[in-house]
């Protein structure tokens, strides 16, 4: 399988980044189209509302949090897109929290 990586919005881009996905539902606020450098956005791997609410980026929701997304990822036509691209893809979210955030679980999936 080919190298998943996940990087905050509002880092700098880096060629190391290859292929740069957005993966949030919303677009992250003050942040400009060509400061992300974006090679895509796919909001529909992003969780469901519903979901996104109740987690609410709290630490301790975070483990039955990655048990409800993956159960939604587990039929979401949207992952397939992400696994088709080849070579190097850095999936790119606005959380504040390195570890505590759905591009955590995403790249996971997609690793295998």
């Amino acid at each position: 399988m080919r190298s998943v990586a996940i990087k905050r919005a509002y880092e700098p881009p880096s060629p190391k980044d290859g292929t740069r996905i957005l993966v949030d539902r919303l677009w992250p606020r003050g942040l400009s189209k060509a400061k992300a450098a974006l090679d895509g956005w796919n909001k529909d791997v992003a969780p469901s509302s519903a979901l996104r609410k109740w987690f609410d980026h709290r630490p301790e929701r975070f483990k039955e949090f990655a048990r409800r997304y993956l159960a939604e990822l587990a039929h979401n036509p949207a992952v397939g897109e992400l696994r088709a691209l080849k070579g190097k893809v850095t999936l790119i979210y606005g959380a504040r929290d390195p570890a505590v955030n759905h591009a955590v679980v995403l790249a996971k999936l997609l690793k295998g």
